[in-house]
């Protein structure tokens, strides 16, 4: 049943959202040079490495001197367009085609890259539990936190992605997507 909502939501929300996407994939070409997606390599279910597309937030190759790191809320590498489309999760349109192609669900824990999995788990051993379901694009960790900057936000999460993985059912997951709409709408992103 989850995978079929997974399909029906992701479907109707590129259908709904595809004026936006639009505008955006022009603003984004527009206003500073490079592609227009961003891919990256994330850690879903059972390990397994996938790739992951959002619409580009930050400059291109901003990673280029630093390595993988956290976005920051103050993070130079953000363009303007960026800013906004991280304040209404705009970006992450393109997931939907994740959950389309089954390496994400609507709901579950968000996923890392491997590198940074990689440090934490030296740190935090019971960190790859949470890759024995299917990562989301939102999840109840994303819902009562906000952006890891710290190990400490990283433990709290970890928590959370523990609670939804003890407690998951359909009305938790109708639950946690109407709080992900209405955060969306109050624009309570980075």
């Amino acid at each position: 049943m989850k995978q079929i909502l997974d399909v029906i939501i992701s479907l109707f929300s590129l259908i709904l959202l595809m004026p936006i996407s639009v505008v955006l994939c022009l603003l984004i070409k527009s206003t500073s040079p490079g592609s227009i997606f961003y891919k990256q390599i994330r850690v879903g279910r059972n390990g397994i490495h996938y790739q992951m597309y959002k619409f580009r937030s930050m400059y291109e190759n901003s990673e280029h001197m630093t390595g993988p790191v956290w976005a920051t809320k103050e993070d130079k590498r953000i363009t303007s367009v960026g800013r906004i489309m991280r304040k209404f999760h705009l970006d992450e349109i393109p997931q939907f085609i994740n959950v389309l192609s089954g390496h994400m669900s609507i709901i579950g824990p968000r996923p890392e890259r491997p590198e940074i999995i990689k440090s934490l788990i030296k740190d935090i051993p019971s960190y790859l539990n949470r890759t024995k379901i299917k990562p989301g694009m939102t999840g109840w960790a994303q819902i009562r936190g906000s952006y890891d900057n710290n190990l400490e936000d990283v433990n709290i999460k970890l928590k959370n992605d523990f609670y939804y993985m003890e407690h998951s059912s359909f009305l938790f997951d109708i639950k946690i997507l109407l709080l992900t709409l209405l955060k969306v709408m109050k624009g309570q992103g980075v």
